[in-house]
């Protein structure tokens, strides 16, 4: 056919990636002998891919930037139509549609990945190598037909994810933690420390936010512990949310945030932002790797020191891992009520354990009685979630720091979800209690000019 493309170089005037029947300066010309390629023979990946590769040869990828999606989509309608009467490649309209739109999240997303990214009942993928996609869906695993056509294939979105950021992989630093547009969490690992293939991993975010409604809808937290929840966080209580990986710490600190007065000023520290607040008052931080020389690393703990200088009424830490947690305490214990985080941890005591060692890693030389006597100023109430074997979602205890005896942090435990069996598909049975222990933030709470009902601590308090 011998036709030619206007291409474009980045940084001169908009061009828009048309068919030019005329030559152009810099045209790039399709090959005149056309090559039989029987569609039987040449899969549908490999199509794509070959296309893809023109198209990036042929198209100012700075323009499209410019330009509406469906605009783009008929552009690359007609140059898809033209590759495939090159190649004598027989499709039918339905085919034809489809690969355009494979081609589109190719160009514009991020390949074999788009259709489970828009899928929203998907809430983890999981890439084992090129070949081995799994989504969990409903807290179930479950393998997909999705498929990338080799490593370098599946190197090139995770190059186009991590670079969006900042953030770069490759064999000198082979793994990375970065975010999608949406705040969707990803991480990413290739060779030498993936034998396999590349493994990728996004944890989704939903496009609606779900907040204390859903999550009562949803039956993970009912709606008594719901009212004392939001009287915890009105009356600024310190708040600490424990739970193992994928059991919905995150979510619960979004919903959570929501009590905040649109009054108060918020920070919020990560690793990858990724939470949801909705006040209009948000300092959002994030750390950073090092570069490829080792430098200009910021950690956590730089984070937390440099957000007590910008007059925050509240800092919210994603997660607390190492060091900063100490300078979270301090946060806590200095003026700053109201503030909240999460850790990794299977009970309420293992949550308390693990803050006592972060605070061995602050490199700060404290004795053991002190640490705990810090935790037990700081934190007013852990909240346990999980993630139970039927792949649901619940807070399983909310309780109380009273404080010290002895060597001892003494807790007392407000709500809990009582386990009973399983049905016979598997659900696991059970339901939400109260202990019967009246808390001592009451106090504080009553302050606030907060009133909560006696009645949602009776011990034989029916949860709706």
């Amino acid at each position: 056919m011998g036709m030619k493309w206007n291409v474009t170089r980045p940084g001169k005037e908009l061009a828009e990636p048309v068919r030019e029947a005329a030559p152009v300066e810099e045209a790039v010309e399709l090959p005149e002998a056309p090559v039989v390629v029987d569609a039987e023979t040449e899969s549908s990946l490999e199509l794509k891919i070959s296309i893809h590769r023109a198209l990036l040869d042929q198209i100012n990828l700075s323009a499209l930037d410019k330009m509406p999606r469906d605009k783009i989509r008929a552009e690359v309608a007609t140059i898809v139509n033209e590759f495939l009467a090159e190649r004598r490649t027989a499709l039918n309209r339905h085919e034809r549609e489809v690969l355009v739109d494979d081609v589109l999240d190719e160009l514009l997303g991020l390949g074999p990945l788009e259709p489970l990214l828009q899928d929203e009942t998907i809430t983890d993928i999981l890439v084992n190598g090129p070949k081995t996609v799994f989504v969990e869906r409903n807290g179930r695993l479950e393998r997909m037909g999705t498929t990338f056509k080799d490593d370098r294939h599946l190197n090139r979105i995770i190059q186009k994810i991590v670079s969006a950021v900042g953030r770069r992989i490759d064999e000198s630093s082979p793994f990375v933690d970065a975010r999608l547009a949406d705040g969707s969490r990803v991480n990413a690992i290739v060779a030498p420390l993936a034998v396999d293939g590349s493994l990728l991993s996004i944890r989704k975010f939903a496009k609606k936010r779900i907040g204390i409604e859903r999550l009562i809808e949803l039956g993970s937290v009912p709606e008594p512990m719901a009212e004392v929840m939001r009287a915890v966080v009105m009356s600024r209580r310190n708040v600490l949310i424990s739970g193992g990986t994928g059991s919905g710490k995150t979510t619960l600190l979004n919903a959570m945030s929501s009590y905040i007065d649109e009054a108060e000023r918020i920070v919020t520290i990560e690793d990858s932002a990724e939470l949801q607040l909705q006040q209009s008052h948000v300092a959002r931080l994030e750390t950073r790797p090092p570069n490829i020389e080792g430098k200009g690393e910021v950690t956590q703990r730089e984070l937390v020191k440099n957000a007590l200088r910008m007059r925050p009424d509240r800092i919210i830490v994603g997660e607390v891992r190492a060091g900063e947690a100490f300078d979270m305490l301090q946060a806590m214990n200095t003026g700053h009520d109201g503030s909240m985080t999460t850790v990794h941890a299977n009970t309420p005591r293992d949550a308390l354990s693990r803050i006592e060692q972060m605070i061995g890693m602050s490199g700060i030389d404290m004795p053991m009685q002190s640490a705990r006597a810090q935790i037990a100023s700081a934190i007013n109430v852990v909240i346990q979630v999980g993630r139970l074997s039927d792949g649901r979602r619940r807070v399983m205890s909310l309780s109380e720091i009273t404080g010290m005896e002895g060597q001892t942090i003494t807790m007392q435990e407000i709500y809990r979800f009582h386990i009973t069996g399983r049905d016979e598909d598997g659900n696991v049975l059970g339901g939400f209690e109260a202990t019967g222990i009246r808390p001592k933030f009451m106090a504080d709470v009553v302050a606030s000019g907060i009133q909560l009902s006696a009645e949602l601590f009776r011990p034989d308090y029916k949860f709706s």
